[in-house]
């Protein structure tokens, strides 16, 4: 059975091109570490890489190893993690993923509640849209993500939790134009440049269906504070829920299109997101009690005014 050590070398090696940089990073002699890919190689019964002048390259087999070595090793770092935290969250690290429009206000919230109670704890936050908190999930790049969760509902992989509901609005700078109007028709909207972060289907498709545009989005970001900066020194509108731009808007910072009845019906579908099967670790248990928490309170103090 090869042992962990000889595929975090064999790891190193793929990752670095060649032995000497693989050798200084896993601080190993490069005979060493040439033994250490030898014997993996043995074991295996195959070849797992080409030397040549530039360094090495993977034969087929070589990838599809490092492949199951990614996940293996992803797996026993998580399982020491766990082990680490287990009645001692002064240890530990947790890899979090978040969309774009929890990133804006519920993530970082929950974030700096667990920062606070132990500050020793090491979180990275991943941002990016459902499919690639998805992909990332699946190959123990993080151990939990708050997304979108409408084209992830029946994945039997996934574990979700959904959580509050909030209205989806159109936003821009106070003294945009369009404030001006007591209602709004479509052509009025569409006659601007029009941000958003990658949509989910159903959304996509209902603006899609509304526009009679294939694609009506302009701007595609998925940092949704770049987007609200964006529409504060210009004439874009951006597409987005109100949990995110209440305090703008209650500051001033962004004002709220009054649509016409029913147009842009649609309202978030945040998510906990983690693997089916798997127990979160201490750390991510209490982000999760957090964000649980968090949206409670949100659901009370964020109510949309009549007119938006």
């Amino acid at each position: 059975m090869n042992n962990l050590q000889q595929l975090r070398h064999f790891a190193a090696l793929a990752e670095h091109g060649n032995f000497a940089r693989a050798a200084e990073a896993v601080h190993l002699s490069q005979p060493a570490l040439s033994r250490s890919i030898q014997a993996l190689e043995s074991s295996l019964d195959c070849r797992l890489l080409d030397r040549h002048s530039r360094g090495i390259s993977l034969t087929a087999h070589g990838q599809l190893v490092l492949e199951h070595a990614q996940r293996l090793l992803a797996g026993s770092h998580a399982l020491k993690n766990a082990v680490s935290q287990l009645g001692n969250l002064e240890a530990g690290e947790l890899l979090l993923g978040s969309g774009p429009y929890p990133a804006a206000r519920l993530v970082p919230q929950a974030m700096g509640k667990l920062a606070r109670a132990y500050p020793r704890v090491r979180m990275t936050l991943l941002i990016d849209n459902w499919r690639g908190l998805r992909t990332r999930l699946l190959n123990d790049d993080l151990e939990l993500f708050v997304a979108d969760i409408r084209d992830l509902e029946h994945d039997p992989l996934l574990h979700i939790e959904a959580l509050s509901r909030h209205k989806g609005v159109i936003c821009c700078r106070p003294d945009h134009p369009l404030t001006k109007r007591s209602t709004l028709k479509l052509e009025e909207l569409f006659a601007y440049p029009l941000a958003a972060t990658q949509l989910p289907h159903k959304i996509a498709h209902e603006l899609n269906s509304l526009s009679g545009r294939e694609q009506p989005i302009s701007i595609q970001c998925d940092n949704f504070m770049v987007l609200k900066a964006l529409v504060a020194q210009s004439d874009v509108l951006a597409m987005a829920f109100w949990d995110v731009v209440a305090e703008d808007v209650a500051a001033g910072r962004l004002s709220i299109l009054p649509l016409e009845i029913g147009i842009f019906q649609q309202t978030s579908a945040y998510g906990l997101v983690s693997r089916a099967g798997h127990t979160l670790s201490p750390a991510a248990q209490m982000l999760r009690r957090h964000v649980l928490e968090d949206e409670r309170v949100a659901e009370e103090r964020h109510s949309v005014p009549q007119n938006v």
